[in-house]
Order: C-alpha cells, then sequence, then structure tokens
C-alpha cells in the first residue's frame, strides 16, 4: 500500500471512529434521559427515544465495522 492510501485509510479511520464515539454518546444521552425521566415521559415519547437509540446504537456499530474492514485489507 502506497502512502497517499494508508493516509487516506488513517484519516477514513479517525473519520469514522469520531462518528462512532458520537453515535454512541448519543445512544447514552437517549438512555439517560429516559433514566432521569421515568415516568414523566408519555409512552410515544418513552418509545422514540428507545427508537433514537437503536439509531444511532446501529449507526455507531456500522462506523466501528467500516473501521475494522479497512483494517483487515
Amino acid at each position: 500500500m502506497g502512502l497517499k492510501e494508508e493516509f487516506t485509510k488513517v484519516v477514513d479511520n479517525v473519520r469514522d471512529g469520531v462518528r462512532e464515539a458520537g453515535h454512541r454518546s448519543a445512544a447514552e444521552g437517549e438512555q439517560a434521559k429516559r433514566d432521569l425521566a421515568g415516568d414523566e415521559l408519555t409512552p410515544s415519547e418513552n418509545l422514540a427515544s428507545m427508537a433514537n437509540q437503536a439509531k444511532h446504537t446501529v449507526a455507531a456499530e456500522i462506523d466501528g465495522a467500516k473501521v475494522d474492514i479497512r483494517n483487515a485489507k
């Protein structure tokens, strides 16, 4: 692998790592919101928060998988 490809790989890994961390933080934030609000959330608000948490968790897993796949090459 040439220097340019190696540099691009590192940049892409850092970018995806930052995105993964951001998604994981957002997912944890949704969980914390539900933990703090407790019964104050309506069922629809609770469901929306759970859906947002799932969305961010999946996005974090995808970003992590991108890094893993890129490093396996």
